[in-house]
């Protein structure tokens, strides 16, 4: 019964509602005050005549119901423009355009807030019954243009209302539209961030578990140990994803790769059985956070296709040389000792080419003269950002 209750009487709309009511009270006391004093005013209300209070309590009431009128808009809209033909029927006077600023408000509502669709019958409906009781109550007043300024109120209330309301339901609508580009965003970079972390551990372990089965029999001292680097990246693989999941949190405080952690990516690679040699002729500086963790990325997808594509391969990683405000990145294997295990998906070097994109490095990759791969990354100083997309070629070791 709560819950229903909650929605049935929101109180979103009562700022602009209480605020509609005040100035159409304030012109109604306004207009009479003028013209009270006048002999020749007609249709007037005097203040405090039966009138006057009927209209005072038209304009309340359209008030109270521009408060649901978001909720129920096909009922508020016709409460909202019907009150005021009920009075014009009853007693014709001189301040019934003024009932016509609640309907404004009450079709800018409804548009704005996209509460009705289709959406043309919403002004359509309102500026009828706007029209309707301007003729009415100039017909009765004896007004020889009360047509032609019936049809007049009806037009302007509509646009008055609606022009406004499409306004803001459009930039709401474009707001809706980025902050869903934004999600779509987020959730690719997740995904990469995903594959980056399976691929650096998963295949380390499956080049360590290789390596305990052949030498389970002949020196189980040594396979005790690789066992125990199994669990090493295990657990590698658990922490890595706590950081990821915390780093999503808004309160999250965690450090991101940088190029200086290459060197203890090389030494978990040594470790899990693979040949690297490092080379360092230049250090990161002036290299933007973003770049430096896309370089680290890289490295890390590198030589994790070197182990899958190029079993046994030989791998040298170099930072640098630095030329013209470029920091080169390199990352090259032999062929591998052992068969190719086949393509993959292709989704790893198309991750190295969207991140490179994003910081507006330039990223090469192919085959070399003897058999093995290289993948060859320049990261710019700063943040500059380009949009040219980068060609993804076939999954290769």
């Amino acid at each position: 019964m709560k819950g229903l209750t909650v929605r049935l009487l929101s109180t979103e709309g009562v700022p602009l509602a209480a605020l509609c009511g005040a100035v159409s009270l304030g012109l109604l006391v306004a207009a009479s005050l003028t013209v009270s004093s006048d002999p020749a005013a007609v249709g007037f209300p005097r203040p405090g005549d039966l009138v006057w209070w009927c209209t005072v309590a038209v304009l309340v009431l359209q008030a109270v119901c521009l408060v649901q009128v978001r909720r129920f808009p096909l009922a508020g809209l016709t409460a909202v423009g019907g009150l005021p033909l009920v009075l014009v029927l009853a007693f014709p006077n001189g301040t019934a355009s003024l009932s016509a600023l609640a309907v404004v408000v009450a079709i800018y509502l409804v548009v704005s807030a996209n509460a009705f669709r289709p959406g043309w019958p919403v002004p359509v409906l309102a500026g009828t019954l706007a029209m309707v009781t301007q003729f009415v109550n100039e017909f009765q007043l004896s007004s020889a243009s009360a047509l032609g300024g019936a049809v007049l109120q009806g037009l302007v209330v509509v646009a008055l209302g609606a022009l406004p309301g499409t306004a803001v339901a459009a930039q709401r609508e474009a707001r809706e539209a980025r902050q869903q580009e934004l999600l779509a965003r987020q959730r690719v970079a997740m995904s990469r961030e995903l594959h980056d972390l399976a691929a650096h551990h998963m295949s380390g372990i499956a080049l360590i578990a290789g390596t305990i089965a052949r030498q389970i029999d002949s020196d189980p001292v040594v396979a005790k140990g690789l066992a125990l680097q199994v669990r090493e990246q295990s657990s590698g693989v658990l922490n890595d994803l706590r950081r990821l999941v915390g780093l999503l949190r808004e309160d999250a405080d965690e450090t991101v790769e940088t190029l200086g952690a290459v060197p203890e990516l090389v030494a978990a690679r040594r470790a899990a059985g693979m040949r690297i040699d490092l080379v360092v002729s230049a250090e990161p500086e002036g290299v933007g956070p973003l770049a430096q963790l896309v370089g680290y990325r890289v490295v890390q997808e590198a030589l994790a296709n070197a182990a899958v594509h190029a079993p046994g391969a030989s791998c040298v990683v170099e930072l640098g040389p630095r030329n013209d405000d470029l920091l080169t990145v390199v990352v090259r294997n032999t062929a591998g000792r052992r068969p190719d295990p086949g393509p993959g998906g292709g989704f790893g070097l198309l991750g190295m080419a969207e991140r490179a994109q994003l910081v507006g490095a330039e990223i090469q990759y192919g085959a070399t003269a003897d058999g093995g791969w290289e993948v060859r990354l320049a990261l710019p100083a700063g943040d500059t950002v380009r949009t040219a997309p980068q060609p993804v070629q076939e999954e290769s070791g």
